[in-house]
């Protein structure tokens, strides 16, 4: 890409952080967005701005700054997301609301404000940041996995009615990675990527025209191995962070073995 403008939501922390100081040591003109940007602000060179995607004012708002300094913006990552992890019937109805605000409609926000100044410029790439668990599904994470889901049908759609107007919009699929959405589901750290990791590998990938990244074969496997047989992997994934649960519950009730220790 000839012109290297992106912005990134969820900018401040996982693999949203990650991905910006990636970016920016690659020469692209990075602005990245979050509720907070206490981190943001040491990394030199990227632009931080507080926004909240569930206001639409403050999307615009900011949105029209990006685009007065830079004078176009090319790549739009939509990244950021909530995670309530929680059992169906114990999960209220707002947790889930909040969930498709941040996730779902934030993405459509970012999308309607970027795409004015895109068509203008006759191009550009929306990258909407995916999960599998929106194939596979996850137990206890309904909410979750249906933004992600509905984040897949988005991305199909407006693929086929921007793309008269030079504009992509692709999936990015992560791997399951150490981060503060993931903290609740119980899975043993290392068998998570390391969000630095995953930013570093996901920064060669963006402007991309592929529909489907990934930041490398392994997580492409994953992804095609979920497709083909989402509730086998749904199926495993669950019961696999249930039994991690439970035994670190069961650690942490029994304590420390005194004869271990001798």
């Amino acid at each position: 890409m000839q012109s290297k403008h992106v912005i990134v939501t969820g900018a401040n922390n996982g693999i949203g952080l990650g991905l910006t100081r990636a970016l920016r040591d690659r020469g692209f003109h990075v602005a990245g967005l979050d509720l907070s940007t206490e981190k943001l602000r040491d990394v030199s060179g990227v632009q931080a701005f507080v926004c909240d995607i569930t206001k639409p004012g403050q999307i615009e708002r900011t949105v029209n700054s990006i685009a007065d300094r830079w004078g176009r913006i090319d790549v739009l990552v939509n990244n950021a997301c909530l995670a309530v992890f929680a059992p169906f019937e114990d999960k209220p109805v707002a947790d889930t609301r909040r969930e498709f605000e941040v996730n779902y409609f934030g993405a459509i926000r970012m999308i309607q404000a970027v795409l004015p100044i895109m068509k203008s410029q006759s191009g550009g790439v929306i990258h909407n940041v995916s999960s599998t668990v929106g194939t596979s599904g996850f137990a206890g994470l309904c909410g979750y996995a249906s933004t992600k889901g509905a984040i897949e049908a988005l991305t199909r759609t407006l693929a086929l009615e921007l793309r008269p107007h030079g504009i992509v919009v692709n999936i990015i699929h992560p791997p399951l990675t150490r981060t503060k959405s993931s903290s609740p589901l119980g899975v043993p750290a290392n068998f998570m990527a390391d969000p630095e990791d995953v930013g570093r590998k996901l920064a060669t990938k963006i402007g991309s025209r592929r529909p489907v990244l990934t930041p490398d074969l392994t997580v492409s496997l994953g992804v095609w191995m979920t497709n083909l047989f989402p509730r086998l992997l749904g199926s495993f994934l669950s019961e696999k962070a249930t039994q991690a649960r439970n035994e670190a519950d069961l650690n942490q009730s029994t304590g420390p073995d005194p004869d271990r220790q001798r």
